[in-house]
């Protein structure tokens, strides 16, 4: 279950404050979205939960076999449903630097195709018709990616009173603010770069969204929606083990960068 929201606090109070000693990521955790039961977004033989299990492997060996320091945790190493809570208490229970969820998207418009990051937020609706079309958008990926928490035993419980279905009760997501909004989209923004201009993947851009998997992480948190699985291009390079390689080294040079970032940043303020 959920960690209460005052051992949330206490355990960021933590982090900051544990020592002076320079910040270093030690520790990722990389969650495959879906597993088991749960597919994710399908189309024909190909399973969102296939293709996130492949890119997270291939992002953990990158992150292992250049860094000897830094430990990688996956959520899951094979095909089994782990339920959005326990991912997200993965993570704190071993006090990750870094959580990554790898997902892949679909859309009705066949025609839409390229990447976003997510960070946890609450979004609002524009005043234009772009930006409404945006939010409505940003609105399905996010009760696709939870609504499977309906087939979860106790769900209400374990989510605090959360219905995916029902958009009242998207009010917990308000009352919870993470400390580490500002580093998440930080690297958000760095995934994105990466995966066009390493990638040579159409930037959709960085957005903030309520999934559940984010919601109670208590360190920097990306969900990734690496493409679509409904546009044929962009299928064929997401089902290809060059293509799930290639969204892997994107993110992986992210990551260093991000890396760099913020250690340089802790030293020259030790």
């Amino acid at each position: 279950m959920f960690i209460t929201a005052l051992g949330l606090l206490l355990m960021s109070f933590s982090k900051l404050n544990n020592d002076n000693d320079v910040f270093t990521i030690k520790t990722v955790v990389i969650d495959a979205g879906h597993g088991g039961r749960d597919p994710g977004c399908v189309s024909g033989s190909n399973h969102e939960k296939t293709i996130a299990l492949n890119i997270a492997k291939q992002l953990g060996k990158m992150i292992t076999d250049s860094f000897k320091n830094v430990k990688v945790i996956y959520t899951r190493e094979e095909d089994k449903y782990v339920e959005l809570w326990e991912r997200a208490s993965i993570a704190n229970r071993n006090n990750a630097d870094i959580f990554f969820s790898i997902h892949v998207n679909a859309n009705d418009n066949v025609t839409v195709y390229g990447t976003e990051s997510y960070a946890m937020g609450t979004h609002v609706v524009g005043k234009n018709l772009n930006a409404r079309k945006e939010e409505q958008e940003i609105a399905e990926t996010t009760k696709r990616e939870n609504e499977v928490i309906l087939e979860e035993d106790g769900y209400q419980e374990k989510y605090d009173g959360f219905n995916p279905n029902d958009p009242a009760s998207h009010i917990v997501f308000e009352l919870f603010q993470s400390e580490y909004i500002e580093q998440s989209l930080e690297l958000a923004s760095k995934i994105q770069t990466k995966l066009k201009d390493h990638s040579n993947r159409r930037n959709r851009g960085v957005k903030q969204a309520g999934f559940v998997v984010l919601w109670k992480t208590t360190m920097p948190a990306v969900l990734i929606e690496t493409g679509y699985l409904t546009n044929s291009d962009e299928r064929t390079h997401l089902t290809s083990d060059h293509g799930q390689k290639n969204i892997a080294s994107g993110i992986f040079s992210a990551f260093v960068d991000y890396k760099a970032s913020m250690e340089s940043k802790s030293k020259s303020s030790d």
